[in-house]
């Protein structure tokens, strides 16, 4: 049940993090971190490993994202 709360979470990150790959919307990124940790923090404690890896490439990307940006573009 985790693991599905945990994709679920993942898959909102998601949504949220495609139109912060337009130019001056990478602010975005720091409504999406958070929710990807709570994503990540849904699937590490489930008995599965797929939500918590969606999470983590979105957390990564976001932060990626986020870095190359300076923070806030």
């Amino acid at each position: 049940m985790l693991n599905i709360a945990s994709i679920i979470v993942g898959l909102i990150a998601l949504l949220l993090a495609i139109p912060a790959f337009i130019p001056f919307l990478g602010l975005v990124n720091w409504l999406v971190l958070p929710i990807a940790a709570v994503g990540v923090a849904l699937g590490a404690m489930s008995s599965r490993n797929t939500g918590r890896n969606l999470n983590l490439v979105v957390f990564l990307i976001g932060a990626v994202r986020l870095s190359l940006g300076g923070g806030i573009i």
